[in-house]
């Protein structure tokens, strides 16, 4: 069996940006949810027996405010035009006959890696459509991660040839690098190219760590020594959960559109 997990989120935005200024009757703003139909109706038209399961952010905050209060905190507040649009987008997603899920405290991310777990468990296959460079330390011989935009596939091989490590080790590399725009602060100066190397020399991130005197460059060094507990504390951040509340993903129900 087979499922395809979509990162809401990204659609959403990605459709908000592309498509110009459209609006209801009632002067509601609809350009980003006229644009996820269109999407979503030639997702459904390319894979017409394909599970397809509609992964949402939760409004409340996500547990990774209590690891670290400012955890995406630098990021710009929602454009007013587009806040009305997620509840649309939603109703348009069931309408569909998509299952649609999100859990309190949990980010879209966690919901995939969750589904991703109970598919492996199951023995299902996992097609991942999102370009979140977050989700590919999700990928493995069962889960393929899709990019939208170029229609790109990303296996075990493609991540490797990406990001320079594998998945198994991708949540090492950005807890090294961090994320600027979700505020994690990873170690100063250490870039992806450096933070592969690093990694591929001391095979994970406690091996550079607890080996970091080892590190021949005097500036890298200094950094990696100075910011180890930031390091430690991102890749808390950057992991995903495979826990969230959600419903089982077997018990889903998968049906056609709503005419």
């Amino acid at each position: 069996q087979h499922y395809v997990l979509l990162d809401i989120s990204g659609y959403i935005f990605r459709a908000y940006h592309v498509i110009p200024e459209r609006f209801r009757s009632d002067n509601v703003p609809t350009n980003a949810v006229y644009g996820f139909c269109r999407m979503l109706s030639k997702l459904i038209t390319e894979n017409p027996k394909a599970n397809i399961v509609a992964c949402f952010d939760h409004e409340d905050p996500t547990i990774r405010k209590e690891t670290f209060s400012e955890y995406k905190a630098t990021r710009p507040p929602c454009p007013d035009d587009l806040k009305p649009q997620f509840g649309l987008v939603r109703e348009a997603a069931e309408a569909f006959g998509l299952p649609c899920t999100d859990a309190s405290g949990y980010e879209a991310d966690d919901v995939i890696a969750t589904y991703c777990a109970q598919a492996a468990a199951a023995g299902a296959s996992v097609t991942i459509i999102s370009s979140d460079k977050d989700l590919l330390q999700l990928v493995s011989g069962s889960v393929t991660c899709l990019e939208p935009i170029k229609s790109k596939r990303m296996g075990p091989a493609e991540v490797e040839a990406k990001m320079g490590v594998g998945p198994d080790r991708v949540v090492d590399l950005l807890a090294l690098v961090g994320d600027v725009s979700d505020n994690v602060p990873g170690i100063s100066g250490i870039g992806p190219k450096w933070a592969a190397q690093l990694l591929n020399e001391f095979g994970s991130l406690d091996g550079l760590l607890d080996r970091a005197a080892e590190v021949k460059q005097k500036g890298k060094r200094e950094s990696i020594l100075a910011g180890a507990e930031q390091a430690r504390l991102s890749r808390e951040l950057v992991r995903l959960r495979d826990d969230a509340p959600v419903p089982p993903l077997g018990g889903l129900e998968f049906g056609g559109r709503d005419a």
